[in-house]
């Protein structure tokens, strides 16, 4: 069954917030990396390349936390446990990369992008933990 997004943390992934995005390593050695962040409303969205470490670490092992941390305020953040439902390519993904890159820094996303493009790691939460969720706030 999936977990909504709640209110706080829909909010934190659509403003101007970093997040802290952790996979687990062949290993089982956590890999926690910042990055930019959104939603769709029901998943957190994470932007990537699919040779990068994360992506090769989450098409082994679906599961993921994001950690999204407030610019403004650092009590005001969401932890999203969950795994990856979908990845996204193509078109859309190299789109999104664009509206990321103009939400964090004003411009299109300038870096270069390898022969495998970007895709969009489309996360379903299974457990959301903020402030007031632990009724800290």
């Amino acid at each position: 069954m999936q977990m909504p997004l709640d209110a706080d943390t829909a909010r934190l992934a659509k403003e101007k917030n970093l997040a802290t995005v952790v996979t687990l390593m062949p290993d089982g050695q956590p890999q926690a990396l910042l990055t930019w962040v959104d939603t769709d409303g029901e998943h957190i969205l994470v932007n990537t390349e699919p040779q990068r470490q994360r992506a090769r670490n989450l098409r082994r092992d679906p599961r993921i936390t994001v950690l999204i941390h407030s610019a403004a305020d650092p009590w005001d953040w969401s932890e999203v446990r969950g795994h990856v439902v979908e990845t996204v390519g193509g078109d859309r993904a190299r789109a999104h990369i664009d509206e990321l890159s103009r939400k964090y820094t004003g411009a299109d996303y300038r870096n270069p992008i390898g022969p495998g493009g970007r895709v969009i790691l489309v996360v379903e939460p299974d457990k959301i933990n903020t402030p007031r969720s632990l009724g800290r706030r």
